[in-house]
């Protein structure tokens, strides 16, 4: 008899985004696919309607605690983002753009005097227009959810998986699906 894969971990209770579970969802029913990312516990979790319907494990960026901060830093950013490109050839194998950066890290950056009100409002804009943000400030950018494979910490800064769960997750999320990823 095979042995069953262990349960999806259950986030802490007032940040549950579902309310059902079923693993066994064909892909064709997820109409409206919202994508979770516990970095912590290395899962991306794939909710349909309040249900859940697929759990992946990932990897995460080379130095993945905390919020992104900068271009090199090695970490994964943190918060609410939506998928804005997709990439059927991608360097690692097939792969999802987020919107990184987003105008919140942007505000940030512009406050601090990172970045300049041109750089601020292109971001803004891409944003506003469910497009790839510019990557060529000293926040970075070019994050992805990507093949590649799962089980360890290795990329500069996007979410991995295996090429299998991309294939899943490559044919039923388009762009402007949301994307939430949290510490």
């Amino acid at each position: 008899m095979a042995k069953l894969p262990p349960p999806p971990p259950e986030p802490p209770k007032e940040q549950v985004p579902y309310t059902e579970v079923n693993l066994d969802c064909p892909l064709s029913l997820v109409s409206n696919p919202k994508i979770y990312v516990y970095k912590s516990d290395r899962r991306l979790l794939l909710v349909n309607n309040g249900v859940l319907v697929r759990e992946y494990p990932i990897g995460l960026g080379f130095s993945p605690n905390g919020d992104k901060f900068m271009r090199g830093d090695g970490r994964t950013p943190e918060g609410q983002f939506f998928i804005c490109a997709k990439n059927p050839n991608s360097r690692f194998y097939k792969s999802l753009g987020l919107n990184y950066p987003d105008p919140r890290h942007a505000e940030k950056a512009l406050v601090w005097g990172a970045i300049s009100l041109e750089d601020f409002r292109n971001i803004v804009e891409a944003s506003e227009g469910k497009r790839r943000p510019p990557s060529n400030t000293v926040l970075g950018g070019d994050i992805f959810i990507h093949g590649g494979g799962a089980g360890r910490d290795w990329t500069w800064g996007c979410v991995a998986v295996r090429n299998s769960a991309m294939d899943e997750l490559f044919s039923i999320v388009s762009v402007g699906t949301p994307v939430e990823v949290m510490p």
